[in-house]
């Protein structure tokens, strides 16, 4: 956001309130809301229940190395609940995960690359399968640029998610609570893992060059971005719970002694919540902008493989294998677009609506002008989830998708028509001139008369 705006929002809160008698300014620190301090740091862990009930997943991703990030000891006396340190013990735990892992990756890679570098004669279908299978493996070799080295703004958002559960416990006088958060986080971390066996597995049994023992490439991959996926759904869900809720107390803001100091106290933690939407993107820019780049090339280029293997030799195990990869693939970005719109539509549209819908006859002018401010400040704090500024996540992001792919695929297919239709020619000039050769003893076919011959069936061609 702007940092003249949020300056602007500031001055707003220290606004002035007639009261018939005179003008009063409200305290910068009442409108903020209880300030939390260092002292508050078991406190900050024993309300942190978003942390609580996710932590299986932030676990599974330390035990595979992908986000190192460490939560300090319950009696430290510090605010920053969750850090990032590249000399810390998980990540040094991930540096030795991700090498071992490399071992056996460059090993598949360089396997794959040799498959189709040492026989120039292969078809150029057969050189697209092995670059789907390739394209896979980047994802493994990009976890220090476009992961670990944005730990520290994954620390920034997990300590954000903190501190906005105590304040606004202490605001509103009830805690968010996340139904079944817990058990839904345990069963995507083993749903992660399965899924990748499923998915790699099948590619196993269905594509007749892809060896089990590459497969052991492929599990970690495929369960990271599970993971991920997995990860940003639990978020989507987390800020539409925190928004139901700040929307559900806000009729306590109304009826309160003060409705405009309780107003501005909620119009700050929906601009805390709007913020963390931001971070969440931020925090994660790099992984989740590779995830969807990998995801766009691997669906053009399977989509591409298949139907060019079924116009050529029809249906077999192997585009069924090809079909499984798009599936996949296409399943997982629509996940991620789709609850990055519903995320954005119940914090930002439901809230504003639930506000416009205030009967601001019952409310005083000060508690009128605050709905107001709040009003302003959704609009100029749009609750969206930005990668950092490469692209917005919502649902025209997988429409977009569909169209670039679409537009490639239809150059692709158009590239594959022409080779065919060249293939096709060079077998009928053969089967023409062999047949003349067979039938005129002596003598040979010269182009002219081919060509008057291919003229007559040219449009069966």
């Amino acid at each position: 956001m702007n940092p003249n705006r949020i300056e602007q929002i500031r001055k707003f809160d220290a606004y002035k309130e007639f009261n018939g008698k005179g003008i009063k300014e409200y305290d910068a620190k009442e409108v903020y809301g209880p300030q939390i301090t260092d002292k508050d740091g078991e406190l900050l862990d024993k309300h942190d229940s978003f942390y609580i009930t996710t932590k299986s997943l932030l676990v599974l991703f330390q035990i595979m190395g992908v986000m190192p990030i460490m939560r300090v000891a319950k009696h430290a006396q510090t605010t920053k609940r969750t850090t990032f340190n590249w000399i810390s013990k998980s990540t040094l735990w991930a540096y030795l995960v991700w090498s071992l892992e490399s071992i056996v990756v460059i090993r598949v890679g360089r396997d794959r690359f040799a498959n189709f570098q040492q026989n120039s004669n292969k078809r150029f279908d057969e050189v697209i399968y092995n670059i789907i299978f390739l394209s896979i493996l980047i994802p493994h070799f990009l976890i220090p640029v476009a992961s670990w080295r944005h730990g520290p703004q994954v620390a920034i958002f997990k300590n954000m998610w903190t501190h906005y559960q105590l304040k606004y416990l202490k605001i509103t006088g009830t805690p968010i609570i996340f139904p079944n958060l817990y058990s839904l986080t345990w069963g995507l971390c083993v749903f992660s893992w399965a899924l990748s066996f499923a998915v790699i597995l099948s590619q196993h049994y269905l594509q007749d060059d892809f060896e089990l023992w590459h497969s052991f490439a492929y599990y970690h991959i495929i369960a990271m971005l599970d993971g991920f996926c997995s990860l940003w759904y639990i978020n989507c869900n987390a800020f539409g719970t925190a928004s139901k809720g700040l929307a559900t107390n806000l009729h306590k803001a109304l009826e309160a002694e003060d409705p405009a100091l309780k107003l501005a106290q909620y119009r700050h933690l929906w601009v805390d919540l709007s913020h963390m939407m931001q971070q969440l993107g931020r925090a994660y820019s790099n992984m989740y902008g590779i995830y969807c780049m990998v995801i766009f090339f691997t669906t053009t280029i399977s989509l591409y493989g298949s139907l060019s293997e079924i116009l050529e030799h029809g249906l077999s195990y192997k585009e069924m294998g090809l079909f499984v990869i798009v599936g996949y693939c296409m399943t997982l970005l629509f996940i991620i677009c789709n609850e990055a719109y519903h995320a954005t539509r119940k914090v930002g549209l439901e809230f504003q609506v639930r506000l416009l819908n205030v009967n601001l006859g019952a409310i005083d002018r000060n508690a009128q002008r605050e709905v107001e401010m709040f009003l302003v400040a959704i609009a100029k704090n749009p609750p969206i989830m930005n990668l950092d500024g490469f692209t917005n996540i919502n649902r025209e992001l997988f429409t977009a998708n569909i169209s670039f792919m679409s537009t490639y695929l239809i150059v692709l297919m158009q590239f594959k028509l022409t080779l065919l239709r060249q293939g096709t020619r060079k077998m009928l000039k053969a089967i023409t001139r062999a047949f003349f050769n067979a039938t005129t003893p002596g003598t040979d076919m010269e182009d002219d008369e081919y060509n008057n011959i291919v003229a007559t069936i040219k449009p069966l061609i």
